[in-house]
């Protein structure tokens, strides 16, 4: 079976082409994009099921390797299918990510041409998706980072109504969240920016993640919150207040099974660097 990907599409629509993993693809109620394997396997030219099986195998090793969660790329499922007479039976299938069909792929026979259009077709697809990921994330850090500044205008007003008046004073406020929540490291804000390798005049909130991003906001407006609705005056009152809730947001996060803030990966890009390529790119 040889399948011809034309540089162009032709103009007659019904005529148009389309990729034949294009054909089988399906997406679900969320808009993700799945293929089945049993479809897969008739596409890439494998007769028997077995033997496509332990190529699958081989890809499930390599999605283990690469740090992915195989269940989350690979689930397997029962279907049922037609055997004729108005009967049907239960087969064995699996569900495959674009990265799944990736690897299986790149672990199929390469003497096999339909093999490497497939590596093509789905590594340009995986690229694609990657950088879709990337903007998004760039788009929720930028929205989130703006939402902490406004909050914590919110924040300081209601420290300054405890008590909190100078900025020294506010400085160590600031610091003692930072410790509830950032338990594992101890100490506020000095060891964070050791953690992330920044320098004395890089803000740690210009570089961070989306989840960790949102972990600090909802730090800050549940002490706020909390500040307020129970009119909290003193100094020393207001800091054991935003530590309390520091350690209660980090401990929901325990509760979930969340990744600890210490231990989210600090991201390449700064906000700064973010806003920078965003201008650019509206420029253009």
């Amino acid at each position: 079976m040889f399948f011809f990907f034309p540089e162009e599409s032709p103009s007659n629509a019904d005529n148009t082409y389309q990729s034949p993993f294009e054909s089988i693809k399906q997406i679900d109620d969320d808009g993700n994009e799945y293929w089945y394997a049993r479809d897969l396997q008739e596409i890439l030219e494998y007769s028997e099921w077995r033997n496509f099986s332990k190529i699958i195998e081989k890809a499930k090793s390599a999605c283990e390797t690469s740090g992915h969660a195989v269940q989350s790329e690979f689930v397997d499922v029962n279907k049922l299918v037609d055997v004729g007479a108005n009967l049907q039976r239960s087969i064995q299938d699996i569900v495959l990510s674009r990265y799944a069909c990736y690897l299986i792929a790149m672990n199929g026979n390469p003497r096999k041409e339909v093999i490497a259009l497939a590596q093509t077709y789905f590594a340009v697809k995986t690229h694609e998706q990657e950088q879709l990921e990337l903007q998004k994330e760039d788009s929720l850090r930028l929205q989130i980072r703006q939402d902490i500044k406004e909050h914590n205008i919110s924040l300081a007003e209601a420290a300054n109504q405890a008590g909190i008046k100078e900025p020294k004073d506010y400085a160590i406020f600031q610091n003692e969240g930072y410790k509830g929540l950032y338990g594992g490291l101890g100490g506020g804000v000095k060891p964070i920016h050791a953690k992330k390798g920044l320098k004395k005049s890089q803000k740690i909130l210009d570089h961070m993640g989306s989840t960790e991003l949102a972990a600090n906001l909802f730090r800050s407006t549940q002490t706020d919150e909390k500040l307020r609705r129970e009119g909290i005056k003193g100094k020393e009152n207001a800091n054991k207040i935003h530590h309390d809730v520091g350690a209660k947001v980090r401990q929901t996060i325990k509760e979930l099974g969340g990744t600890m803030p210490e231990d989210l990966e600090t991201p390449t890009k700064s906000i700064q660097q973010i806003r920078k390529e965003s201008k650019k790119a509206l420029s253009k």
